[in-house]
């Protein structure tokens, strides 16, 4: 008999036990939708994902303008970089960006121009923009930069945006029939003949903006991290080797 009055009463506590979780789950995602509704509604930005952040009492909010901490009431919002001391200064943000950049890499993979190393040891994927100097250096390098083996994959990134000329033109290299003779021709100063159908550039650019990319060129090593400007083929080299 005393089994089973010890049966029951364990039945019951778990069943306590379960209501109180489900309750506190269904307040956690109740309060994560009332703080990214006030972060679309307040700043007019898109949030991709929302949750615990490396920091008890923070939030981390993926969004397509960057990465952004908030209290957990969303009153405060941080732009920040996380520092883990107990795990040697490692970099809690750029960790999540990194994974960031090579889940958006995946994603766009099949809608890159890409300019193919024959003896390939590396892939990089670089954000360009037909209209900078430095994206132009880069690219009169391209045989420099297969030759030491890196592949180079192209991401549109129109510095000027969406409603723009460069935008405009980017979107008609991306439709060619030859894309890699377009974009030759267009970072060559040459006019770009006007074209359109199904594309990623939009998406590219949005992309870029999600893990902050505010300028050109901006590389990607393998690795997902991040070399920020014009970088010549030897050094560029050096640098995915470094990080690999």
């Amino acid at each position: 008999m005393k089994y089973r009055v010890f049966f029951l009463a364990m039945c019951a506590f778990l069943s306590i036990s379960y209501g109180a979780n489900a309750a506190d789950t269904a307040k956690s995602g109740q309060n994560l939708d009332s703080v990214k509704q006030k972060i679309q509604k307040s700043l007019g930005m898109q949030v991709s994902a929302i949750g615990d952040s490396p920091v008890p009492g923070l939030l981390q909010v993926q969004t397509d303008k960057g990465l952004f901490y908030t209290s957990e009431d969303g009153k405060y919002l941080l732009q920040a970089r996380i520092f883990n001391l107990d795990e040697g200064m490692r970099n809690e943000t750029e960790n999540t960006l990194t994974q960031m950049r090579l889940d958006g890499i995946d994603q766009f993979k099949d809608s890159t121009i890409e300019y193919k190393a024959d003896n390939e040891k590396y892939v990089v994927n670089v954000f360009t923009d037909i209209t900078c100097g430095y994206c132009r250096k880069l690219h009169n390098q391209m045989d420099e930069y297969n030759d030491l083996g890196i592949t180079v994959r192209y991401l549109a990134f129109p510095r000027a945006g969406l409603n723009s000329q460069p935008y405009q033109d980017m979107v008609s290299v991306w439709c060619s029939d030859n894309p890699q003779k377009a974009l030759n021709e267009a970072k060559g100063g040459e006019n770009v003949a006007k074209l359109s159908c199904s594309n990623e550039v939009a998406e590219q650019y949005n992309f870029g903006q999600s893990v902050g990319v505010n300028g050109t060129p901006n590389i990607i090593l393998p690795n997902g991290s991040v070399v920020p400007g014009y970088q010549p083929p030897a050094q560029l080299l050096q640098a995915i080797q470094d990080a690999s």
